[in-house]
Order: structure tokens, then C-alpha cells, then sequence
């Protein structure tokens, strides 16, 4: 009798685990599983976010339905969109991955209130915790990426809300606006001095809307640290065309060069150790932000590791797509097994 107990009990045990979620074997029909009711949208969701000014909306899409990988995709700028995006689709997808597209309050699918006062981090943060609440995602499944300025937002929330993550992906954003300032100018100094020289003189003038000025800025370096590919994809230029230039230049300053909004002193380099989560950080060699930095972050957090993208800008999710999206995958997929190892890079920043 004893011995058919045992048995018993561990048949019961082959079969509750079989019948956890297994993102390597989940069926195409588990994930396109609609988890709405009612009219059928294509997993699109305006959220009700309550604000001090007020109820307002913001646009989110979900593809997919994984029970264990969640990624909420928090879109750069400020004042970008989620179609800098768009290219997650032809990756996640495929490796059963649920991802989640957002575009935060003041973008541009998003409603506008147009309220300064809504243009903070500590907004936003709190912005991303009602998203999450209103979409079901917890710590058994919730994954937050945040790109270049979605970066400053994703560490925030871990700073004050980690207890709520699975994991935490910071794509090619550095750790201190000052930093980025520091090495912005050090990319300033590898432009020819001619060049230098007649940006200087736009800027000393207040003349940053000049299409002068915005040509010279967009071939001398947007082409060489923003995206490397000869002719922009279709998504990046449809999200630059949809930039809200008033919350950019409230939060970021006038131009790439020149940082003077709210963010000009953020800086979280002390605070990384609180960071708990398992944490993955992105940067591309040929970066707005410096490589070595954002490995550098990857050894204060708690659990980091490193990507480092060759051929990468900063948008390596498309100019280095072989390198990006397998490493991101990785991570996600090791996370979830309970196998992330921490700091293992074996690619360093040249």
C-alpha cells in the first residue's frame, strides 16, 4: 500500500508539471488565444489612466497570450511611439512570446492633454503601474523593456515597483543624463571641426528648427549613432514624423545636442545596487550612448548581463538585428527557465 501511494503521488507530481505553461511548447493556438470579449479589436486596449488632471487614455496593443512571458515595450522620445516597435513583430512572435506595445499619455495614439505639469518621470512611472494593473501583469509573468528614454522610465518603475517584475531589459540607455552629456560631446569631438563649427553657430542663435541646422544633425549623426541603415525603415520614420515635439523638448532640450529639459540632472548611477530583478542591458558600438556604460550598469544591478551589439546604433533593433533579437530572446527565455546566470558577456565595447 505503501509503495502504491508512492506511485500515486508521483504520477500526480509528472502531471501537474506537465501541465504548467511552457513557453518552448506553447501551441499556435495557445497563443493567438483571444483573451477579450466582445468586438475583437487586434488585441487593441485603451487604458483609463487616472491622473491629478483628470482621466485620460492611452493605446495599447497585445500579440500573443503566454501565460509566463509578458513584455510591456516602453517607447523612447519623450514624445516617441510604439512603432519604433514594429520590428519586435517579426521576431517574438515566432518564439511564442506575448508582447505588449504602448504608447504613453502626450504620444501620439495616446490622448494629448497637452498639461506640462503630467511631463515627469514620477508621472509616467505611475502611468506604467495603472497599465500593468489593467492588463494583468505580475511577477510571474511581467517583463518590462524600456528603449533610450523608455530606459529612464524602465529603471524608475524597478526602482519603486521591482516587487512587480519577472525581469527588466534597459535597451540603449545609459544610467545619468550628465554621462550622456560627457559622451555626446566626446562623439561632437570626432566630427570634422567645420562641422562643429556651424552647429555651434545655429545653436548660439536659438535656431534649432532651421532645416539647415536639422539636415547637418540628421546626416552627421543621426545617420551614424541613431540608425546606421541607408534607407530608414518604414516604422522609424512613420514614429519620427508622430514625435510630440513638446514634451521632447520639455523633457529632453532642443535638440540632441543640446539637453536642457527637465531631465538635464537625472541620474540614477548610485541606485542600480537596489535593483534586484534580473536585469539585461543594450548598447550598439556606435551608439548615442556609450557601450561601456551601459555594460557598466550590468555589473551594479543586482543579476545583470550584458548585449552588446557590433554593428548597432541606437536603434540596434534594426540595424543589428542578428545580434539583438537572439540575445534578448536568451534572456527572456533563460529568465523564465530559472537558469539567468548574471554577468557572462564575452562580447566587449571595441
Amino acid at each position: 500500500m505503501k509503495y502504491l501511494k508512492t506511485i500515486i503521488a508521483f504520477a500526480i507530481t509528472i502531471f501537474f508539471f506537465s501541465c504548467k505553461p511552457n513557453p518552448e511548447s506553447i501551441s499556435v493556438k495557445e497563443y493567438h488565444a483571444s483573451t477579450d470579449t466582445g468586438i475583437q479589436a487586434g488585441g487593441i486596449k485603451m487604458i483609463p489612466i487616472q491622473t491629478p488632471k483628470g482621466t485620460f487614455k492611452v493605446w495599447t496593443k497585445r500579440i500573443g497570450n503566454n501565460p509566463t512571458i509578458k513584455i510591456l515595450l516602453l517607447h523612447g522620445g519623450p514624445g516617441g511611439t510604439h512603432e519604433a516597435f514594429e520590428c519586435f513583430e517579426s521576431f517574438f512572435p515566432k518564439e511564442g512570446i506575448e508582447i505588449i506595445e504602448y504608447d504613453q499619455l502626450e504620444s501620439y495614439y495616446s490622448d494629448k492633454p497637452n498639461d506640462s505639469s503630467l511631463w515627469t518621470t514620477e508621472h509616467y512611472v505611475e502611468e506604467v503601474e495603472q497599465v500593468r494593473k489593467a492588463l494583468g501583469l505580475n511577477k510571474d509573468n511581467f517583463y518590462l523593456l524600456g528603449h533610450s528614454w523608455g530606459g529612464i522610465l524602465a529603471m524608475e518603475y524597478a526602482l519603486k515597483y521591482q516587487s512587480n517584475l519577472k525581469g527588466l531589459i534597459i535597451s540603449n540607455m545609459m544610467a545619468s543624463i550628465p554621462e550622456y552629456e560627457k559622451y555626446n560631446g566626446i562623439l561632437r569631438t570626432q566630427m570634422r571641426k567645420s562641422l562643429v563649427d556651424s552647429l555651434m553657430g545655429y545653436e548660439a542663435k536659438g535656431q534649432f528648427k532651421d532645416p539647415t541646422y536639422q539636415q547637418l544633425v540628421f546626416s552627421e549623426y543621426y545617420a551614424k549613432h541613431l540608425c546606421r541603415l541607408a534607407d530608414w525603415p518604414e516604422p522609424l520614420n512613420r514614429m519620427f514624423k508622430h514625435l510630440s515635439e513638446g514634451i521632447y523638448v520639455s523633457m529632453q532640450g532642443p535638440s540632441e545636442f543640446k539637453t536642457a529639459g527637465r531631465l538635464i540632472k537625472w541620474d540614477r548611477t548610485k541606485d542600480l545596487h537596489l535593483i534586484t530583478v534580473p536585469t539585461l542591458t543594450i548598447g550598439g558600438a556606435f551608439d548615442t550612448m556609450d557601450p561601456e556604460h551601459m555594460k557598466w550598469i550590468a555589473t551594479q544591478v543586482q543579476k545583470g548581463d550584458y548585449l552588446f551589439c557590433p554593428t548597432g546604433s541606437h536603434c540596434s533593433m534594426w540595424d543589428d538585428q542578428p545580434h539583438y533579437f537572439p540575445g534578448l530572446i536568451n534572456f527572456v527565455k533563460s529568465v523564465n527557465k530559472n537558469n539567468f546566470k548574471g554577468m557572462n558577456a564575452t562580447q566587449k565595447p571595441n
